[in-house]
């Protein structure tokens, strides 16, 4: 049995915002995640990137009716664009290496939404993400990472001061990251 995970990321922090498991892919509860996760963070949505794969769900006319009245702008990963969509797939691999994933599949929908659910809950609050300048994505949806990185530039400038024999270069970047991008900015071809 199968079963399929929805989940909405927010791309400035990398946090889960939503998620749900089914046993069906349905572009009906694809529409009601986002309706409900918009709602449970209560999110104007008006203006917002919806970017999603091609998959029948994300591209049916339901969700896509619902992001038009809502005045969500739906972006698509391009076809045969392999980081067209580079944060999902390095959340989903952050999910398929934890030492807990599962190595036979879920026995019921209820194992596999409990599993989820603590995937979330480790991912959001305690995975320090590269990232972001290893914060937690909670921290930067709080707006916490900046006082947190911060600190550690303070800690390393002093660290640096104290033993300079240790440092060959500069110190690590611990600036906040301003701007987040959908795809990699394209470089001039050498």
């Amino acid at each position: 049995m199968f079963f399929r995970l929805y989940t909405i990321l927010d791309l400035w922090s990398r946090k889960v915002v939503g998620w749900a498991v089914h046993d069906v892919e349905s572009e009906e509860l694809a529409k009601e995640l986002f309706v409900e996760t918009c709602r449970r963070w209560d999110v104007n949505p008006s203006g917002m990137v919806f970017h999603a794969d091609n998959g029948a769900a994300m591209k049916g006319s339901t969700l896509q009716a619902t992001l038009q009245v809502l005045g969500v702008v739906p972006s698509f990963s391009r076809p045969r664009v392999s980081n067209d969509n580079a944060f999902a797939e390095a959340h989903f691999r952050t999910m398929k290496y934890r030492p807990d994933f599962p190595s036979r599949p879920f026995t019921s929908l209820a194992v596999a939404r409990a599993w989820v659910e603590s995937f979330v809950a480790w991912y959001n609050a305690t995975h320090l993400h590269s990232g972001i300048r290893f914060v937690t994505p909670a921290q930067r949806h709080a707006g916490q990472d900046l006082a947190i990185l911060e600190k550690r530039a303070g800690v390393y400038a002093a660290a640096r001061e104290r033993w300079p024999e240790r440092w060959s270069g500069s110190t690590r970047n611990w600036s906040r990251i301003q701007h987040v991008r959908l795809t990699p900015e394209r470089t001039a071809a050498a």
